[in-house]
């Protein structure tokens, strides 16, 4: 596609992420995050995502889901990551995802921040943080909490969990 003589492209962008899970009190949970800044503040069911990120066509993606939990979350995780199906979400996007088992304090999280400007043509930057909440869901309770787009990765981790 062209636009005023540049190549535009139309390639999906494509992000990695980890869907972290443990058992609790003999109960499958997952972690999620709320993405932060103004646009999500008031949403909340329907809202939250496994943490991830988008990367580059030279860039492994696996590394990539490692990279973007440790920025969403201050948390680096090692383990075996066994890979999902990759989901494709409402806007386009390809998402890539790892299931992996992990126990942490979810309090314990900090994400990175971003600037935008806020209000809207206000001229005043301002800093939010990329993830503002972060929390573990028993599994019914995330079927809620997670981006509808992403309620496949859930299937397939209990499928998978499951035998």
């Amino acid at each position: 596609m062209r636009s005023r003589g540049k190549v535009l492209s139309r390639a999906p962008k494509q992000s990695a992420g980890l869907l972290v899970y443990r058992q609790c009190e003999g109960r499958l949970e997952v972690f999620l995050v709320h993405p932060g800044g103004p646009f999500w503040a008031k949403r909340d069911d329907g809202a939250w995502s496994i943490p991830k990120g988008e990367f580059g066509d030279n860039e492994d993606p696996l590394s990539a889901a490692r990279r973007e939990f440790a920025e969403e979350t201050a948390i680096a995780l090692a383990g075996d990551f066994a890979p999902l199906a990759p989901i494709r979400q409402k806007g386009g996007k390809w998402v890539y995802a790892w299931m992996v088992a992990a126990d942490f304090d979810a309090a314990a999280c900090r994400s990175n921040t971003f600037r935008l400007e806020w209000p809207p043509r206000s001229g005043v930057t301002r800093e939010f943080p990329e993830v503002d909440r972060a929390q573990w869901f028993p599994i019914a309770t995330a079927r809620r909490k997670i981006l509808g787009s992403q309620l496949a990765l859930l299937d397939e981790l209990e499928r998978r969990l499951n035998g």
